[in-house]
């Protein structure tokens, strides 16, 4: 009986090995030549430093995600702070809305009441139009930011605080202020 849980032991970690590889490999020779076939994906390493500038930002309100893209691959994903009332677009002045769409950085500010800035190209003609026509202020200074300043290092703001902007922690923003230059791509999606 002991014989056989071996054997049987032995079979489950051969399989949970080798099984899953084995189950994806068509049975024969693979008739694609070695060098047409397509490389594996490869999983990039988020932790590692960022090297150079980025060329896009995209921000999902919804998952409180902001994913930074290198050439076009991701490189890194930071958790997110929105505005108070972070559903929906951005319409006017104190709504506490992130706005949607896609925008540019527009300035960096290094004398931020958040750490650091980066301030996006917010509001757009066609936002100030609309508000033009509804008689009233659209808003504005719309950036990706720290934490403020007069917390504690280190600690985080809980929950979606910011008047419309988007918070994350203060490493964070050192690394992403570090490599983001003027007129980088911001998407911000619902």
């Amino acid at each position: 009986m002991l014989r056989f849980l071996f054997l049987l032991l032995i079979g489950w970690l051969l399989w949970a090995m080798f099984g899953p590889a084995l189950m994806n490999r068509p049975i024969g020779p693979d008739p694609t030549p070695p060098m047409a076939r397509p490389e594996r994906p490869v999983t990039p390493d988020l932790n590692l430093p960022l090297q150079g500038d980025i060329d896009r930002i995209l921000i999902e309100k919804g998952a409180r995600r902001l994913s930074v893209y290198q050439q076009g691959n991701l490189v890194r994903e930071y958790r997110i702070a929105l505005g108070f009332a972070p559903d929906g677009d951005k319409v006017r002045q104190g709504d506490g809305k992130t706005p949607e769409g896609v925008f540019k950085v527009d300035r960096r500010n290094d004398r931020s009441q958040f750490h650091l800035s980066l301030g996006l190209d917010y509001p757009q003609p066609e936002d100030r139009r609309r508000a033009s026509v509804g008689g009233y202020n659209p808003g504005g200074d719309i950036f990706i930011h720290g934490q403020p300043n007069h917390i504690a290092e280190g600690y985080r703001v809980k929950g979606d605080w910011t008047e419309g902007c988007i918070a994350i922690d203060n490493h964070q923003i050192d690394e992403l202020f570090a490599a983001t230059r003027i007129g980088t791509e911001v998407e911000i999606r619902p």
